[in-house]
C-alpha cells in the first residue's frame, strides 16, 4: 500500500512539475500547479524512508538532497515571496527536484521494464547511463532557459 502511494505521489509530482517547469519557461507560475507540484515531490520524499530495504543507501541520500532542495524552494516562494535572489534559488532549487524525480523514475524505468532492463540488468552498461547523461542535459538546458525567463516575471499568479 505504502509502495503504490509512493509511486502515485511520484507521478503526480513528475507531471505537475513538468507543468510547472513549463510555466517557467514562460516566465509565468500559476499557485495551484506549483502547491500540488511542492506537496507530491516532498511527500514522495517522505514516503520513500519506511520502503525497504532499510538502512542509509543511495534512494535515501537522493531523498534527502530532494528535501533539502525543496526545503529552499518552499523558502523562496512561500518564505520570501521570490525576492531578489530568492527567485533564482526557487527555480533551480524546484527544477533540480523535479530532475531528481525523473533520476529515480529513469532508474526505476530500467529495473522494472523488461526492455530496458535488458538493456542495462545491472544499471552500470552504458544505455542506461546515456539515458541519464540525456535526461541531465535536458534539465540543464531547459532550467537555465527557466531562470532566465522566470526573472522578470509576476511574482505568482493564483488562477490555474
Amino acid at each position: 500500500m505504502l509502495l503504490q502511494l509512493h509511486v502515485a505521489l511520484s507521478l503526480i509530482g513528475i507531471l505537475t512539475g513538468l507543468v510547472v517547469l513549463f510555466d517557467l519557461l514562460q516566465g509565468r507560475l500559476r499557485s495551484s500547479w506549483t502547491a500540488v507540484f511542492l506537496a507530491t515531490t516532498v511527500l514522495t520524499s517522505v514516503t520513500g524512508f519506511p520502503l525497504p530495504p532499510f538502512g542509509f543507501d543511495p534512494p535515501r541520500a537522493v531523498g534527502v538532497l530532494s528535501l533539502v532542495l525543496l526545503a529552499l524552494a518552499l523558502a523562496g516562494l512561500y518564505v520570501f515571496h521570490l525576492a531578489g535572489i530568492w527567485r533564482r534559488v526557487y527555480v533551480i532549487t524546484a527544477i533540480a527536484a523535479l530532475y531528481l524525480n525523473v533520476f529515480v523514475a529513469v532508474a526505476q524505468s530500467f529495473q522494472k521494464i523488461p526492455a530496458l532492463n535488458a538493456l542495462a540488468p545491472t544499471q552500470s552498461e552504458p544505455p542506461f547511463a546515456v539515458a541519464q547523461v540525456v535526461v541531465l542535459a535536458i534539465f540543464v538546458v531547459l532550467g537555465w532557459r527557466a531562470v532566465r525567463a522566470f526573472n522578470g516575471a509576476p511574482a505568482l499568479q493564483s488562477a490555474g
